[in-house]
């Protein structure tokens, strides 16, 4: 099937894009945020920042050296002593400042996301907006940190324990590529708010974007030393886990990464919370209405061109209505639109690297030789010849046994299985070794709650999916370790003290 698309020739298409870049206020930039100012880095390496739209090298960010690791984690824990005896209260103002800077600069923040990752800018222009409302969230739990918490002995002696929740300290914040600014925020927000003081390395491929957040630090009154930002690569984030004054780290990434991290942090009695990859189900329970879902589909099983981490990328279709729900998938996913990620209207653009773009293709051509059949997409040319763009795959007849149907594949590839009673559906939707989010669809949505509480995961939501900054969010099995949002974020941040005393 073919897609609808928007853009120009492809001469026009690059100028157009070089245009807007030419415009932004960070392209090839030398320093590093250390101590509340932008320094020079000490080593002369870059990494180069390419459009995905188009291949292009339009920007690039310098590798923090040792000694520049070594100057922001310094920075760090002096400022931290100052910024944990600032009442929460005062904290929260700070914090809320800081959440309004960050939206003032939504544009050029969403157009430089765009220009990184090739994230439509119908997903990146909600980033700041989204980053404002997790800061202000965070900011809310002022009264929880003040409250004097006192517990009698269970004994019912004339005795008590005044229990403080102290920040752990200093924590290393290490962000993926496909949502820089979100996924740095639900860490940054609660560490701030507890009283922490951090260090932050965005992916190599997303250097520019986090720089919206320090500025916006430094208009908010964020003392100098608490917000510090370093780029590089996998080194610079080995380095960062490593350095003997990090006391807690944060990573989002993949699950490989994320057992080197959790096997570092282990040997270093480091407290660690990672959030890690998924292979999320959707089960469509009999009685779905394939119309309501029709709406919700592409934002729940292939949100920012199926590079999220807890989409729904295995569709479990039962038998008596598997025809129909494959007609409806096939029909929403190609009147998508492909193209210019700048374009307003764009659906999918392309994936974030060209080296992406072969681990998907790798994966179409996987599920091929493994007997699906690809009814939309599937190996055939992308639908333009420049950058990484990928040509939006459904796949049908998939078995649970197949390489699409285990591994996480980070693109947009759908695969829809069939199965036959609810069962069997929610012994496929467990049969996994993630368990990051999943959806149940059904009109009667007692019976898909019912359903859904049978499910082996961390998330999981009823005829759609979304986040909570009010409700946990993380990852089972090979999903992860902590969760991030709501109460149990803050406390992520957070080490209890107790003090006993006789009561008079």
């Amino acid at each position: 099937m073919t897609f609808p698309t928007s853009r120009p020739a492809d001469s026009a298409f690059a100028r157009a894009h070089h245009d807007v870049a030419r415009g932004l206020p960070y392209t090839r930039v030398g320093d590093l945020f250390i101590d509340g100012q932008w320094r020079a880095a000490s080593s002369t390496d870059l990494i180069e920042v390419v459009d995905p739209a188009t291949g292009e090298s339009w920007g690039a960010a310098p590798v923090a050296s040792t000694a520049d690791i070594d100057a922001a984690v310094g920075a760090a824990r002096a400022a931290l002593p100052g910024w944990r005896a600032l009442a929460p209260s005062e904290r929260a103002n700070r914090i809320l400042r800081l959440a309004d800077a960050l939206e003032a600069r939504a544009d050029a923040l969403s157009l430089t996301n765009t220009l990184e990752n090739g994230s439509p800018v119908a997903e990146t222009s909600r980033a700041a907006g989204n980053g404002a409302a997790i800061l202000r969230h965070f900011a809310g739990y002022a009264d929880y940190l003040e409250r004097l918490d006192v517990r009698p002995f269970a004994d019912g002696s004339a005795s008590e324990s005044v229990v403080r929740l102290d920040p752990v300290g200093v924590c290393a914040l290490i962000a993926p590529w496909n949502f820089p600014i979100n996924l740095v925020l639900v860490k940054l927000a609660p560490a701030l708010m507890a009283g922490c003081t951090v260090v932050i390395k965005p992916a190599p491929t997303t250097p520019l974007s986090i720089r919206f957040i320090a500025d916006a630090a430094s208009e908010a009154g964020i003392p100098d030393g608490v917000i510090n930002v370093v780029t590089g690569g996998a080194e610079t984030g080995d380095a960062l886990v490593r350095h003997p004054d990090i006391d807690k780290v944060a990573f989002t990434g993949s699950t490989p990464v994320g057992r080197r991290i959790a096997a570092t942090c282990g040997g270093l009695l480091r407290p660690v919370t990672l959030e890690l990859g998924g292979k999320s189900a959707a089960i469509v329970l009999p009685d779905t209405d394939l119309a309501a879902m029709s709406s919700v589909l592409l934002r729940s099983c292939m949100r920012n061109s199926g590079q999220t981490c807890y989409t729904a990328s295995r569709l479990l279709a039962p038998s008596e209505r598997y025809d129909e729900v494959v007609e409806m998938v096939a029909a929403t996913v190609s009147a998508a639109r492909v193209g210019d990620p700048l374009d307003p209207d764009t659906v999918f653009g392309p994936v974030a690297s060209e080296a992406q773009k072969r681990i998907v293709q790798n994966y179409i051509r996987s599920g091929l030789d493994e007997g699906a059949r690809a009814i939309v997409g599937g190996d055939v040319p992308p639908p333009f010849p420049s950058g990484s763009y990928v040509s939006p795959t459904v796949f049908v007849d998939v078995t649970a046994d197949m390489r699409i149907a285990r591994e996480e594949i980070f693109g947009p590839v759908l695969g829809i299985t069939r199965y036959d009673g609810v069962d069997e559906a929610v012994e496929l939707a467990n049969d996994t070794p993630f368990g990051l989010g999943g959806i149940v669809f059904g009109d009667d949505e007692d019976a898909a709650f019912r359903v859904a509480r049978r499910i082996d995961t961390g998330s999981i939501g009823i005829n759609f999916f979304a986040s909570n900054h009010s409700a946990p969010f993380g990852g089972r099995h090979d999903s992860g370790l902590g969760v991030e949002y709501g109460v149990e974020g803050l406390n992520a941040y957070l080490t209890p003290q107790s003090v006993h005393r006789r009561r008079r």
